[in-house]
Formats: C-alpha cells, sequence, structure tokens
C-alpha cells in the first residue's frame, strides 16, 4: 500500500525549462536589438559558452554532486553556508556568469565586457520574474494531497531552490517534508538522499513512489533503493538502458494511475 508520495521539483512540477528558455529570449531579443545577432542563433552560442566554461571550473565536480546545472549557475548566487563548496562557487559564481555571455558576444565579433556583464545582469533579472508551473501541477497537488503524505526531493542550491518556491510559494504547503541535496550533502541519484527521505515520513520503500522527468536522478536513485517510481516523460523521450516502473506523458494521469496500482495491490 502506498502511502507517501516523493515528488522532484525541476520540470516535474515547475516548469524550469520554460523559465529558462523565456529568461533566454528576452536577454537575446534585447542583445539582438543592439548588436544585431538574430536572438535565436545568440542563444545557443551563449548556452554552448556556458557549459563549456562551467564544465571546467574547479567546483564541477560539487556541482555534479548536487546537481547544480550550468544555467542554474547562471542566475544562481549560491550564498549558502552550510558547506564549502557553495562558499568557492560563490566566489567565482559572477565571473562564470559575465564571461559566458562576453565569451559569447566575442564569438559574434563583440567585444564588449561591460556589455556582457550588463547581459548577465539582465538574465538574472529576468529568471526571477519569470517563473511557471505545469497547467496541470496544482489539481494534481490538491487531488493528491487528499490520499497521501507528500514529500518534496530536490536536487540543488538551498537558497536557488528555496527562491524557485517563493517565487511559487502556492506550492509549499502540499509538502510535509521539502529536502533538498545541497542541505543533505548528496543529491540524486545517490541513494543515501532517497535513504533519508524515507526515514523523515517513516515509510519503507514499498510504502512510497517517487515521481520524476529525470531518468538519470529521480528513476535511477529511486531504483537503487528499490522504491518503485513513475518517469513523466512529457518530452517522448526514448528510454536508455534505465528501468522504470511506468511511464506518463503529464501529471494528469498520475492520480487514476495510482489507483490502478493500488488496486493491484
Amino acid at each position: 500500500m502506498i502511502k507517501a508520495i516523493i515528488f522532484d521539483l525541476d520540470d516535474t512540477l515547475l516548469w524550469d525549462k520554460k523559465s529558462v528558455k523565456e529568461s533566454f529570449r528576452a536577454v537575446c531579443l534585447e542583445a539582438e536589438e543592439k548588436t544585431g545577432v538574430f536572438h535565436e542563433v545568440f542563444e545557443e552560442t551563449v548556452r554552448e559558452e556556458a557549459r563549456q566554461l562551467y564544465s571546467k571550473l574547479d567546483i564541477f565536480p560539487f556541482t555534479k554532486k548536487i546537481g547544480i546545472n550550468p544555467f542554474e549557475g547562471l542566475w544562481g548566487t549560491f550564498t549558502d553556508k552550510t558547506d564549502i563548496g557553495f562558499r568557492q562557487m560563490n566566489a567565482v559564481i559572477f565571473d562564470y556568469q559575465q564571461n559566458a555571455w562576453t565569451n559569447a558576444l566575442r564569438k559574434h565579433d563583440i567585444f564588449d565586457e561591460s556589455y556582457g556583464k550588463y547581459l548577465a545582469e539582465r538574465f538574472r533579472y529576468f529568471r526571477k520574474k519569470l517563473p511557471f508551473l505545469y497547467e496541470d501541477t496544482m489539481d494534481v497537488l490538491i487531488e493528491l494531497k487528499k490520499d497521501y503524505r507528500l514529500f518534496l526531493l530536490t536536487n540543488g542550491s538551498p537558497t536557488l531552490q528555496n527562491e524557485k518556491l517563493e517565487m511559487s510559494p502556492q506550492l509549499v504547503p502540499f509538502f510535509e517534508y521539502i529536502l533538498v541535496s545541497g542541505a543533505f550533502g548528496v543529491g540524486k541519484p545517490d541513494p543515501s538522499i532517497f535513504e533519508h527521505a524515507l526515514r523523515l515520513l517513516s515509510v519503507t520503500k514499498e510504502e512510497a513512489i517517487m515521481i520524476g522527468d529525470n531518468l538519470n536522478t529521480d528513476i535511477l536513485g529511486s531504483n537503487r533503493v528499490g522504491m518503485k517510481n513513475i518517469w513523466i516523460n512529457r518530452d517522448g523521450q526514448t528510454n536508455s538502458d534505465i528501468p522504470y516502473h511506468w511511464e506518463v506523458e503529464s501529471l494528469s494521469e498520475i492520480p487514476p494511475l495510482l489507483k490502478e496500482i493500488q488496486r493491484s495491490k
């Protein structure tokens, strides 16, 4: 009998990819007016420069361990004090943000560091102004809250993930616990963070189910502790070699699926 549902946050309940996309679009449209570089071309350049720079940072192994991606790095400040890794991130993150935009400008023969810094600031501004939920997020949480205990398990920096939740405050009351990997010390798919979630809920692995969009974190991690899972595959991805228990295309499919799962017990 399933008693608790453990939800991922980004691109499961929050539409983080859309927030990033719309923030890039807003900044790159501004840049197009000034530079003449087509906004979609410039966006791809910035994304590629950000990925490359991020992977070369000394703190990159720490970001992999916690689960912080390059585009979160483009707007976060990482003022968390609990881990030296965050303090090291905070020391370099503003240079990373500026360099990603400045390097992208250079790729288009525009050599203007001050404008690169301005664009970095604009991206931080827009990302904080453009939160998105999926259209079925709230209805599904309302329905599931009636019958299940809900837990939010998210990778990332506590300050950054809390900022996302502050931008969408309607989510918070649904969850009995909110666990951020950066506060725990390691992120999904490490089994220890799933085991900690089960301990907090005082349920067994058979009494909980993981719901998330990421095979490599949500699904792989829950597999490692023997917990059943539901993979949200909105984009019609072709599965790799990571097994999952059930697959849906939207959150709205989950309540009837859970009823079916419960009946089959």
